[in-house]
């Protein structure tokens, strides 16, 4: 029997919840391991809505180790073009497999998340709900002193049902920030 259309999008997010559960609890046989990073993040133009240029925003990732070199990585964002209370704000929330290598402290990494998208105006109509977006990409970590480093990451990213069609937007998004290991 096929899932109905309207819960759809309340299924996203919990589905990344139980990933990301089930990613602690067999990560608790290898001892705490992992991080967490906060930063500043900024995707390209046209990345959700059209006509709209680079937004500006915050992401926070949480990676648990599992194996030595793979992990599992939940990640959520938030974008926009201001304060105001008529600006459209855009909230990623995404999950996924990590993929790690590092020496002499310095790490870099390979993800791919898949999870969703939700637009909306604080005030008036929504923009579009929530949808599928997908993420792949990587990042480094350089340490800056025991238990924190700083982190660079690239990514594509890709709301495919909400998206310009017309090609010319940029569907990339960067990020910096501090990193916390544990």
């Amino acid at each position: 029997m096929p899932i109905p259309r309207r819960l759809l999008p309340g299924l996203i997010p919990v589905s990344c919840f139980v990933f990301v559960l089930s990613l602690a609890l067999n990560a608790r046989a290898l001892g705490p391991k992992g991080d967490a990073y906060v930063g500043y993040s900024r995707v390209g133009s046209e990345a959700f809505y059209p006509n709209v240029g680079g937004l500006n925003g915050w992401q926070a990732a949480l990676h648990i180790k599992m194996k030595p070199f793979l992990g599992g990585e939940a990640d959520v964002a938030q974008y926009g073009l201001g304060t105001d209370s008529t600006i459209p704000r855009t909230t990623t929330f995404m999950a996924g497999p990590r993929i790690t290598v590092g020496a002499l402290g310095v790490k870099v990494f390979a993800h791919g998340l898949a999870g969703g998208e939700h637009s909306a105006n604080s005030s008036g109509l929504p923009i579009s709900g929530t949808s599928f977006a997908y993420a792949l990409g990587g990042g480094l970590d350089v340490p800056l002193m025991p238990f924190f480093a700083w982190r660079v990451t690239g990514d594509y990213l890709s709301a495919p049902t909400l998206s310009p069609g017309t090609g010319t937007g940029t569907r990339a998004r960067f990020g910096v920030g501090i990193v916390f290991r544990f």
